[in-house]
């Protein structure tokens, strides 16, 4: 025989057995929540998101005029409206990138530690500025590591070169030569083309030279 499965029975059993009710409302809340992420996710976030990969061409506009007042103001208005989507993270790395033009490298560094983009470049780029920031704040030893782990980042033709130059330039001024002689030693080895152009023969001869007194 069939089990009886009529909806006055389904009702019996519902009031009947807490662990059923528990159960389906906890499996009820589950849902809710679950379609509620995913219809924030469909309807309000991703537009959200693609309008917001725009948001930065006021500020663009006023750093080509090298109005940074302006750029700031305008980015720091971008940031607090998107806030973690892709265009509120690039705002974020261009708002860090004027407040060091003023000299205000403390603040650049907080913007930049809340920098979180996907994009390859911007990451990486947003690891040398952050170097850049402790090097003008001679914490040579901090901007040295965070130099060294930019170049290792991805590495390329253009920034790998660029900031083992700046980790080994930072590794000198707190005399550390060894280390130094090292980073210049791999623009020679792992790019020349590059090393050439900046002479690196003389920055390796340098290093190896000095006598820590």
């Amino acid at each position: 025989m069939l089990e009886d499965i009529s909806g006055e029975k389904i009702k019996e059993q519902f009031k009947s057995n807490k662990n059923l009710r528990n159960g389906v409302f906890a499996i009820g809340g589950i849902l809710v929540i679950v379609l509620g992420y995913f219809a924030y996710r469909q309807f309000m976030w991703k537009p959200a998101n693609e309008k917001s990969k725009d948001s930065s061409w006021v500020a663009l506009n006023h750093i080509a005029k090298d109005s940074t007042d302006l750029a700031i103001e305008e980015l720091t208005l971008q940031v607090k409206k998107y806030d973690g989507k892709v265009g509120g993270e690039v705002d974020q790395f261009l708002l860090a990138r004027q407040l060091m033009t003023k000299g205000e490298y403390e603040a650049a560094l907080k913007e930049l530690n809340g920098v979180d983009v996907s994009d390859t470049y911007i990451h990486i780029m947003s690891v040398g500025l952050q170097a850049d920031c402790y090097s003008e704040l001679e914490d040579y030893a901090e901007a040295a590591s965070l130099y060294k782990k930019a170049a290792s980042m991805s590495p390329n033709e253009f920034t790998s070169p660029m900031y083992l130059l700046k980790a080994g330039l930072c590794l000198e001024e707190i005399k550390n030569f060894e280390e130094a002689t090292k980073c210049y030693t791999e623009i020679r080895d792992e790019y020349p083309a590059y090393g050439n152009q900046k002479h690196i023969e003389k920055y390796i001869a340098r290093a190896e030279n000095v006598t820590v007194k």
